[in-house]
């Protein structure tokens, strides 16, 4: 088994490599991933499958029939989401992006195909797998957004019967060869927040009669961080990142309205259910006594991913057969956010960090959503095996 796989990973090495410059140079912004789903369904029928877009138009999910499953036998799930950055690409490369202002900053083009190669890798075994069960391969749009495409995923019953999930994600901290593993909390929740300010105006000549609205911002901006550093249990559970403030446009006005957009992380779950109720109450001890009328938009994010410790165990098995023993490396909490924390919030499952880095190159790594991000195109192949892999050693966890 071990050996068909190896040959069938072998002979797509190329392909697969092709096939993530096209969608690299082809990128879609969130829920308008039209071509790149129709993309996906056409290679997923090549190989014989026969996939079910999404109700909301873009995305699609699509089960591999492994061996000879009975009512019974288990479902498992690969996971790879489908959509671009609103950014530029600036790289001088031949599959530089063609599509202006959307790049694949942040590794989905590399996440779908690495699924897509796990896929071919899998129907080239299915037959006499040597376990019986389903593969569900879900492609999930609009990934970018907040809350993110998984919840359309579930919403719409795709997961009904599934008992594990699992997924990688690009990570240039990580050499090409390797893959991050955490139990636990993986990465943190992510809101998004808007302050908007409201005051009479006036002129800057004095500030004394109106309320000063720049110099509000201001100190929302730089005060808000220390009061919630207060009002949780250690500092840092919380973390603001203000990015975006506007008011005002004449140096010799003060304005009479403004706002600041940013966003609000923790990587503990039990502190992102007060996140709501502990910004109120930062906003209103920085205004408070300003004579400002304000009002917050908080939008609501994602949770962390919590990973599961059985399937985490799982995933590692999948990367050793993958990469070898020393392929499996830890990894850190992330102070970024994912919506594949709403897949583990229902079922067990493990997501992992794709190493994508040459440390042969000698080159920066460059992090994720930078304008000239790419990858070391060796991690798609090492990708793909590991899902292939991990599907296989989860279908047999659970015939177990």
């Amino acid at each position: 088994m071990r050996s068909r796989i190896e040959e069938a990973l072998t002979a797509d090495e190329s392909l697969l490599v092709e096939m993530r410059r096209d969608l690299h140079a082809h990128p879609e912004l969130s829920s308008r991933e039209t071509g790149t789903t129709l993309w996906i369904e056409q290679h997923l029928r090549d190989i014989g499958l026969e996939p079910t877009r999404l109700t909301v138009g873009t995305g699609l999910v699509c089960d591999l029939v492994v061996g000879t499953p009975s009512d019974d036998s288990p479902i498992v799930a690969l996971r790879a989401d489908i959509d671009a950055l609103a950014m530029q690409d600036e790289k001088d490369v031949g599959y530089r992006s063609q599509a202006d202002g959307a790049a694949h900053a942040c590794g989905h083009d590399v996440h779908v195909t690495a699924v897509l190669g796990a896929a071919r890798a899998l129907a080239s075994v299915a037959a006499d797998a040597g376990v019986s069960g389903t593969v569900r391969l879900v492609f999930e749009p609009a990934e970018e957004t907040v809350p993110g495409g998984a919840v359309d995923i579930l919403q719409e019953g795709r997961l009904e019967g599934v008992l594990a999930i699992f997924g990688l994600h690009c990570d240039p901290k990580v050499d090409v060869g390797h893959v991050g593993t955490r139990v636990g909390a993986l990465t943190s929740a992510a809101d998004l927040v808007e302050v908007i300010v409201r005051g009479p105006g006036g002129h800057t000549a004095r500030p004394e009669r109106t309320v000063d609205l720049v110099a509000l911002l201001g100190r929302l901006v730089t005060q808000t961080q220390g009061v919630l550093d207060t009002l949780t249990e250690r500092p840092g559970d919380l973390r603001l990142v203000f990015g975006a403030a506007h008011s005002g446009d004449a140096a010799n006005v003060i304005p009479s309205h403004g706002f600041v957009r940013g966003s609000l992380r923790t990587p503990r779950y039990d502190v992102w259910l007060r996140t709501p109720d502990l910004f109120h109450e930062a906003v209103e001890q920085v205004l408070g006594a300003s004579g400002a009328m304000w009002e917050i938009a908080h939008r609501r994010g994602v949770p962390p991913v919590i990973n599961d410790e059985a399937m985490t165990g799982v995933l590692e098995l999948g990367v050793r057969d993958a990469l070898g023993d020393d392929g499996v490396v830890q990894t850190e909490q992330s102070w970024g956010g994912d919506s594949f924390a709403w897949y583990v919030e229902r079922i067990p499952g493990s997501y992992g960090r794709l190493g994508v880095h040459d440390p042969a190159s000698h080159r920066p790594r460059l992090d994720l959503h930078a304008s000239t991000f790419d990858v070391d195109e060796r991690s798609i192949r090492c990708g793909a095996g590991v899902l292939a892999y991990t599907a296989l050693g989860a279908l047999h966890h659970f015939t177990r």
